[in-house]
């Protein structure tokens, strides 16, 4: 029998490693595997579907990976869709999968609707807290920022993500972390 939850694992991190992956290597080392452990850690601690959960933390920003950031929780739906169906995945828990990674996102709009979906948006803003660094160096390779700005704009962005928590147990995992962001980005 198919192991789905290696499968998805490892396809992403086939992709991660290509050359045309858009950000490199690094999103997956330094992104997708914290975000999959506090994914799978609020998921059993709240009695949700955990196969569902690390599936959709493996696989939420393949489309960015593949083709880029914007509009990735779209692009993720077609290509994991897809992914599930080849591996003969059941039709009712792709569609939980995708709901899951087609809500991901706040700045989308779309509201998760199930603990599974909660979880994957709670655990995707949190792993930024373990990966501050990142967020630097998005602000100064990417986006040309100067200290003071990449300062203010990563504050900013660990406030919003902070805020954008749906579940009180994702608060009480990280609040020392969001405590100790703030200070020093003060």
């Amino acid at each position: 029998m198919v192991d789905v939850v290696e499968e998805i694992r490892k396809f992403v991190e086939e992709e991660s490693k290509k050359p045309t992956a858009k950000y490199g290597y690094e999103p997956y080392e330094f992104h997708l595997i914290p975000m999959r452990n506090y994914a799978v850690k609020l998921a059993k601690g709240l009695g949700a579907d955990v196969e569902i959960v690390e599936i959709s933390a493996w696989s939420h920003d393949v489309g960015s990976i593949i083709y880029g950031r914007e509009k990735h929780h779209l692009t993720g739906v077609k290509i994991i869709g897809k992914k599930l169906s080849e591996l003969n995945y059941p039709k009712n828990k792709i569609k939980q999968v995708l709901h899951c990674i087609l809500t991901h996102r706040s700045s989308n709009g779309l509201k998760p609707k199930t603990i599974e979906a909660k979880i994957i948006s709670d655990a995707d803003a949190i792993s930024n807290f373990d990966n501050i660094s990142g967020i630097f160096k998005a602000a100064f390779v990417y986006e040309g920022q100067t200290q003071g700005e990449a300062r203010k704009t990563s504050r900013d962005k660990l406030s919003r993500k902070w805020n954008k928590l749906y579940l009180d147990e994702s608060k009480k995992l990280i609040k020392p972390k969001y405590d100790a962001a703030m200070l020093l980005l003060s």
